[in-house]
């Protein structure tokens, strides 16, 4: 029986270390990592790190870009599961592995602690788990989850 294939996505800085210390729980699986930083290495895995480029509001070109990318990642992995910390990166692989058929949770920054981050807002009717690390959120946001601190 072969391990599930989980894609683990995040952008650099903060996204990025977060998706990292949850390396652990990722032990084990076929995970193949992906991200907006250049020369990452994968906290786990035997798989290089997947780099895409950086996109934004402010990008659209680079969007359109990291999306493609994402878009020729997706189908040529086929994950069943995607986990991902955010921003964009993380949005366009949950849309897309959605439309596979693949589970998706999003896990907004603990960085968020007054409200979801855009990215959390925008996805978190389309995950299958959308978790927050602070309880008061789940208040504002009926349909994400909090289990305590996750990072």
């Amino acid at each position: 029986m072969t391990a599930p294939r989980l894609l683990l996505v995040a952008s650099a800085g903060g996204h990025w270390v977060q998706l990292s210390r949850l390396a652990a729980a990722f032990e084990g699986f076929d995970a193949q990592y992906v991200t907006t930083l250049k020369g990452a290495r994968a906290p786990c895995g035997e798989r290089s790190v997947a780099v895409v480029r950086d996109g934004s509001q402010t990008d659209p070109v680079g969007l359109l870009v990291m999306f493609a990318q994402l878009l020729f990642i997706v189908l040529k992995f086929r994950p069943s599961t995607i986990v991902t910390t955010g921003a964009a990166p993380g949005v366009f692989a949950v849309r897309l592995g959605k439309l596979l058929g693949a589970r998706t949770v999003w896990i907004d920054s603990i960085a968020n602690s007054e409200k979801l981050s855009l990215s959390g807002r925008l996805v978190r009717k389309h995950v299958d788990l959308c978790l927050t690390q602070w309880p008061h959120l789940t208040d504002a946001y009926p349909d994400v989850q909090c289990f305590g601190s996750v990072i």
